[in-house]
């Protein structure tokens, strides 16, 4: 299949860093906007990129834009794009979406109109008067954004930051694409120890693990173009010998440490899962008796602000104490909250 441009949604703030890891996996004509991120690519791209990207939501092939001022409008849109090039007789596509600062601002009229202009344009390609959906998935996701309209296939699933490796969290869990973030914001290479002192599930100190041995995120878990007909199942195969080949086995070492037992199990059994229990030193200590030692770290944390866990007085009274504890540990240490 030839090239096509794909869409990488992220967190708002994180655009600049998904371009630039977009730009370090090779994929082509890299483009960063709000919220988003484009590039172009054959289905090897597209599979590079669900494996190996460490900070993007998911990975969709563009299939239509224009603008849309009415449900005519939209219903056309989706009724011209090639949705037979990728959807086959059986495939199931469920419509999902949203609208922002635009005329048609109800979602759900927006996902029916969407759905019901699928159905027409497969329906008359196929010949069918009804198409059972019994197959694969194929999702199809809208945005709407000031009357702009693009109509995407989703080929990640459930979202990129579902790694496979969390299979129970904490009470405030962090999305293990922000914590990537995090880490890659800390400009943390490696160099020195690696430890985040309130770990909870121990998603940090497991995804700067992942980062430095070149793991794959997205190496243990499934996508739904591994079900898409138009992908040969050899461009999974070769992106997963790809990435398993670029995975480098070194000396790098991590401490997470956290003042509640729980956690502290729930790190060590995650940390398992992702395959990195090997460079991780999981412990229960209270972050506030932190000790200097004589090793060059750098701190990376989440600490609780009061909202999902603790109260806005309990955080603002653990920030005083962090504070002055903090104070002796840096420099040289380097940390980042």
């Amino acid at each position: 299949m030839e090239k096509m441009t794909f869409c990488v949604p992220c967190l708002f703030g994180l655009e600049g860093l998904v371009g630039d890891e977009l730009r370090r996996l090779e994929l082509e004509d890299v483009r960063v906007e709000d919220r988003r991120v484009f590039f172009a690519g054959d289905l090897a791209a597209m599979a590079r990129a669900n494996l190996c990207c460490r900070m993007g939501e998911r990975v969709m092939i563009l299939l239509a834009k224009g603008q849309v001022r009415s449900f005519e409008e939209l219903f056309q849109l989706v009724k011209n794009a090639p949705l037979e090039r990728f959807i086959p007789k059986d495939g199931a596509f469920p419509v999902k979406g949203y609208s922002l600062s635009s005329q048609l601002h109800s979602v759900p009229d927006c996902q029916a109109i969407a759905k019901k202009a699928a159905v027409t344009r497969l329906g008359e390609k196929y010949g069918m008067s009804w198409l059972p959906e019994t197959g694969a998935a194929y999702p199809l996701r809208f945005s709407i954004l000031k009357d702009e309209c693009e109509l995407f296939l989703d080929t990640t699933g459930a979202s990129l930051h579902k790694r496979g490796y969390r299979e129970t969290a904490n009470l405030a869990p962090l999305h293990e694409t922000m914590a990537a973030a995090m880490v890659n914001l800390a400009r943390y290479r490696g160099r020195d120890f690696f430890w985040d002192p309130f770990c909870g599930s121990g998603t940090l100190p497991i995804e700067a693990s992942l980062m430095m041995r070149n793991i794959a995120p997205g190496i243990a878990r499934r996508f739904a173009a591994e079900h898409f007909e138009f992908v040969p199942k050899t461009v999974w195969k070769n992106a997963r010998t790809e990435a398993r080949d670029a995975a480098v086995k070194n000396d790098f070492h991590a401490f997470a440490s956290d003042i509640d037992a729980d956690c502290v199990e729930l790190t060590k059994a995650n940390a398992a899962r992702a395959g990195v229990s090997d460079c991780i030193d999981v412990f229960r200590k209270d972050a506030l008796k932190i000790e200097k030692h004589d090793l060059r770290t750098t701190l990376v944390f989440n600490p609780p602000y009061g909202e999902r866990m603790s109260s806005i007085a309990e955080a603002r009274e653990l920030y005083r104490k962090l504070g002055r504890v903090l104070t002796k540990v840096v420099p040289p240490w380097q940390m980042y909250l």
